[in-house]
C-alpha cells in the first residue's frame, strides 16, 4: 500500500510541476508576443504608475516565463517565484473585483473573458494554482525527511 502511495504522490507531482510550469510558460509567451495590448490591460487596473508601464508589461510576464522554465527544471526559488506571483495576481484580482471594474484580467491574452465575472474566474483559478504549490511544496518536504531518515546521523557529543 505504502509503495503504491509513493508512486502516485511521484506521479502527480511531476505532473503538476510540469503542468503549473506549462501554464506559466504559455502566460508569460502570450503577453510577450503583444506587449502593448498587456500594457494597456495593466493601464486599465490603474495600480501602476505610467513611467514604469513598459517595464512592468515586459518584466513581468518574462519573469512568469523563467519562473514556468525553471519549474520544469526544479530550478531553486522557482517554485516560490510563482506562488509569489499568483499571490500577488490574487491581489491585484481582488483589488478589481472590490472596484467592480468591467474588465478581463489580462492572465492569458489581451482579449479573455470580459467584465467582473472573468476576474472572479481568474481568482479561482489562482487559488486552485496557489493549492497545487502547496501541494508541491508539501511533495518536497515529505521528500527532504525521507532523504534524511535514510541518511545516517551524525552525532556531536562534547569532550569536557
Amino acid at each position: 500500500m505504502q509503495s503504491g502511495l509513493k508512486t502516485f504522490s511521484n506521479w502527480s507531482y511531476h505532473l503538476l510541476r510540469i503542468s503549473l510550469g506549462g501554464i506559466f510558460i504559455y502566460s508569460g509567451a502570450i503577453k510577450l508576443l503583444d506587449v502593448k495590448g498587456f500594457a494597456r490591460m495593466i493601464s486599465l487596473y490603474d495600480l501602476v504608475p505610467e513611467q514604469l508601464l513598459a517595464a512592468v508589461a515586459i518584466g513581468l510576464p518574462s519573469l512568469e516565463l523563467l519562473a514556468g522554465i525553471g519549474l520544469l527544471f526544479e530550478i531553486p526559488g522557482a517554485l516560490s517565484a510563482i506562488l509569489a506571483m499568483l499571490l500577488m495576481f490574487c491581489t491585484i484580482l481582488w483589488y478589481g473585483i472590490l472596484q467592480d471594474l468591467d474588465i478581463d484580467c489580462g492572465c492569458f491574452s489581451t482579449e479573455e473573458l470580459k467584465g467582473q465575472n472573468s476576474l472572479r474566474q481568474a481568482l479561482y483559478r489562482d487559488f486552485i494554482m496557489i493549492a497545487v504549490c502547496c501541494f508541491l511544496y508539501y511533495y518536497r518536504f515529505l521528500r527532504t525527511r525521507r532523504e534524511q531518515g535514510s541518511a545516517p546521523r551524525l552525532k556531536f557529543t562534547t569532550i569536557i
